[in-house]
């Protein structure tokens, strides 16, 4: 297959005629039963046809992605919720009117209209209205439903460029939709409403307290944080593991500076046995490791800068061949929390913990 790559600027959210031209027909490729990968607020996403079973086959071929890990659901108008939802409760309509469009992800009885081959085979519906403009025009080209996973092969970063979806896509899939870097860096946030209270399954930059300022208690799903449990996923990326480099990646959680001095020593000793290193690190730290490869995530006074940086960094240890990668840990709550979620998932949560014992 031949993949086509288009390039869409959509300047202040306004598309040239040529721009929307190549939307329009993008759509009318997704309708047909093909596959487009397209930009978001948080990641770039793969689409198809979410009404469509064999759309949905084609994702998980595409990506080497289980079939019993569900695809989020985008819609680009909220009414169109209806169609796909079997009860639309009010919490849902609370949530939708405060955070949509925006990076948020609901999960809700799905309507019969949505085929098991999307939701894994659940009788839920992930559902989230994007904000970037470019992901709402093409939802709306393509029949208002586009079932999008990350447009990555299973298990390794996310794409917050399109030079990595090429990567994984090319020749997968019709058409590739470069749409620059995208804003956030990480995939929405993930609130199960069929619970109560109602449960956060993934954490993202809609944090849980601004989720609990609108609808009271949530709770948040205790393996966020730990290692996965054995059970079938209520939402995308619980299970499996995700966003992994090539190299061994291992967070250091403590003290900065017993931080650097063990990552040092992890250093020093892979650099005698051949491995390259490398460390994902803050601005006050960064000046202090010693490996072959320092990436500065940046501050730790900044964590929607650390969360934009993250994929693209791991994808770049690929690039340069890092086999040994080491990173410091982050706040576990707020937007941190799904850093260190991202972080963990990437690491097999292979963390070492250098604080003091309790005495």
């Amino acid at each position: 297959m031949e993949t086509k790559v288009i390039k869409i600027q959509a300047e202040n959210g306004v598309f040239s005629k040529a721009e929307e031209e190549a939307l329009r027909l993008a759509g009318e490729n997704l309708q047909q039963g093909g596959l487009v990968a397209f930009p978001t607020e948080t990641v770039y996403g793969l689409g198809g046809d979410a009404l469509n079973p064999a759309s949905s086959r084609k994702i998980y071929a595409a990506k080497g992605r289980p079939s019993d890990n569900p695809l989020i659901v985008h819609i680009s108008r909220l009414e169109d919720i209806y169609e796909i939802v079997d009860t639309v409760s009010e919490d849902a309509i609370k949530i939708a009117r405060e955070f949509w469009p925006g990076p948020l992800t609901m999960i809700l009885p799905k309507s019969a209209k949505v085929p098991y081959e999307t939701t894994g085979g659940l009788d839920t519906v992930a559902v989230r209205m994007p904000s970037h403009p470019v992901a709402r025009k093409l939802i709306e080209y393509g029949g208002g439903y586009i079932a999008a996973p990350s447009a990555n092969i299973s298990g390794k970063p996310s794409p917050t460029v399109a030079k990595y979806v090429i990567e994984d896509m090319d020749g997968k899939i019709d058409v590739i939709i470069d749409g620059g870097e995208v804003g956030i860096g990480l995939e929405s946030t993930i609130i199960d409403l069929t619970v109560t209270p109602p449960e956060i399954l993934r954490p993202g930059y809609i944090t849980d307290k601004m989720l609990a300022e609108v609808l009271g208690q949530v709770d948040t799903d205790v393996t966020i944080l730990h290692a996965e449990s054995g059970q079938a996923p209520k939402a995308p990326g619980m299970k499996y593991r995700h966003y992994a480099p090539k190299g061994e990646l291992t967070v250091v959680q403590g003290a900065p500076e017993a931080v650097a001095a063990y990552i040092n020593s992890c250093t020093t000793a892979d650099k005698q046995k051949g491995y390259k290193t490398g460390v994902i690190g803050t601005q006050e730290m960064a000046n202090v490791y010693q490996a072959d490869v320092i990436k500065v995530v940046g501050s730790r006074q900044d964590e929607e800068s650390i969360g934009r940086h993250l994929y693209s960094f791991l994808r770049e240890f690929d690039d340069e061949q890092v086999t040994r990668i080491y990173s410091e840990s982050f706040a576990s709550e707020g937007f941190g929390q799904a850093i260190m979620n991202r972080l963990l998932k990437a690491a097999g949560h292979n963390i070492v913990r250098l604080d003091a014992p309790e005495v």
